[in-house]
């Protein structure tokens, strides 16, 4: 009864370590997305560059400020209603009809284009927060594959050193008449046949243990054995060394990337960066063959330069009506003293004049020059508009391509590496029961660690192609 409630509470554990594995991969990626949304410099930097581009509007829908003047007279003016000591002066001018509206346009369409900017700026850092957390993973797991078959090597390393120091001891001993046999042959052949020996034993590679093969050694078969035994160790070696640079390769690499990936986060090069132990494939919202046409309607880059050349249109109206006069209203304020001579009914009454000023905008060359720039950046705006909307496209064929590619690369290094394994602990029990195949046992050995490498590649670059897409299509996982 105990081992059955064992039994159930282990398998309760495991579904739940599965769950949470499960829901790791997408928890861990969505709060690193969350905090580059809130510390990133350059989406702060964007953010503020569009409320900036907000504060443009209500300037240029201001009236000009008005203008006040004043003048005192040094010596009162002699009026035949009284001295004049002071003139007061307030004058406003107003645009053409239109105008302001014009500029308030503009302005804000370039406020809309830097928002669509800040939103591009976004969408980037996501994609490559999601590329360089992807490529950590691939590291990781290159470090973790590498040290597991560096274990293999280990072991390998520990049965050829067995197999090598066996013959010395007690085994090519299979019967007592073949030791009897090999015994008197060896006597009768000790002095006459010395120089046939040692050529035999030359042509068995064991030279490097002449003291050796002189001594106890039953023949040249176990010569063979011998040094067969002793490259093979060295081989091993020579495997686990070049395996242990790699690792060592890779940790160096892993601290690079995980420098780069803080510097998203506005964090310590340093800081722990949690990756899960594995990841599965991401899917796609939408059908592959949607996604161009989403691409033209909902990129960023395209909106802001259609916002950017709407504006040019907004400029052109308002350079066009700032052409037309300008128009002044205000007033004018005389201050007049009584005069004790003048018997005027108007003796000493302040004098009050309303004003009206226009412009004479006669001077036409700069009106049209400016014409003339609106409408050539608005032409360029739309050349513009065109090899973005082309780089995009060809950004979208080069992304699905990926995507393609890593999905049938997932599916074939499953089945390889699966293959691989299989045929790895078979020749592993097979060199642990005889000693031989280990070159077959070396290439297979590799194969299964590049297998398993290119499995874990392929699975990092098809949810690399799909965070490409979205990111082309402007979808946002955090707001």
């Amino acid at each position: 009864m105990m081992n059955l409630y064992k039994k159930i509470s282990l398998l309760f554990l495991a579904l739940f370590s599965y769950a949470v594995a499960f829901g790791q991969e997408n928890d861990s990626l969505m709060i690193y997305l969350g905090v580059a949304a809130k510390n990133n410099p350059t989406v702060l930097q964007k953010y503020k560059e569009y409320e900036a581009a907000l504060q443009k509007v209500p300037q240029v829908g201001a009236l000009p400020d008005p203008v006040l003047s004043a003048g005192v007279f040094l010596s009162p003016m002699e009026l035949l209603g009284g001295s004049q000591v002071a003139d007061f002066r307030l004058m406003q001018m107003f645009p053409w009809f239109g105008t302001l509206k014009a500029a308030k346009d503009e302005m804000s369409l370039m406020a809309k284009a830097k928002y669509e900017s800040f939103r591009d700026a976004k969408l980037q850092v996501f994609f490559e927060v999601q590329q360089t957390w992807f490529e950590l993973y691939k590291v990781q797991q290159a470090i973790q594959i590498s040290e597991k078959n560096l274990e293999i090597l280990q072991t390998l390393e520990r049965l050829s050193l067995v197999k090598f120091k066996a013959p010395s001891g007690t085994s090519n001993t299979p019967s007592k008449s073949s030791a009897t046999q090999n015994n008197a042959a060896q006597t009768t052949s000790s002095s006459s046949t010395g120089m046939q020996t040692m050529g035999g034993n030359s042509s068995a590679g064991s030279t490097a243990n002449a003291p050796q093969s002189s001594a106890a050694m039953p023949g040249n078969a176990m010569n063979s054995t011998g040094g067969s035994g002793l490259a093979d160790l060295y081989r091993i070696q020579m495997e686990k060394g070049e395996l242990e640079n790699s690792i060592a390769l890779l940790k160096n690499r892993k601290n690079t990337v995980v420098a780069q990936f803080n510097s998203f986060l506005d964090k310590p090069a340093q800081a722990l960066v949690k990756i899960p132990d594995s990841i599965k494939t991401n899917m796609l919202n939408i059908p592959i063959l949607a996604v161009v046409d989403s691409i033209l309607v909902q990129n960023p880059m395209l909106a802001m330069l259609n916002y950017e050349k709407q504006s040019l249109e907004a400029r052109k109206e308002m350079v066009t009506l700032m052409g037309y006069p300008m128009i002044g209203l205000g007033l004018n304020y005389a201050l007049i003293n009584k005069n004790p001579m003048s018997t005027s009914e108007m003796n000493g009454n302040d004098m009050i004049m309303p004003m009206v000023t226009l412009t004479l905008p006669i001077y036409r060359k700069k009106y049209k020059a400016m014409r003339i720039e609106a409408e050539d950046l608005k032409l360029a705006k739309g050349y513009e508009i065109q090899a973005t909307s082309n780089a995009l496209k060809t950004n979208y064929y080069e992304a699905v391509q990926n995507y393609e590619d890593s999905q049938r690369r997932v599916s074939l290094y499953k089945t390889q590496a699966l293959l691989a394994n299989q045929s790895l602990r078979i020749l592993i029990k097979s060199f642990s029961a005889s000693g031989a195949g280990l070159t077959d046992l070396l290439i297979i050995r590799q194969q299964t660690l590049n297998y398993e490498l290119k499995q874990v590649e392929a699975v990092a670059d098809f949810n690399t192609a799909i965070a490409k897409l979205q990111r082309l299509m402007a979808y946002l996982q955090i707001q």
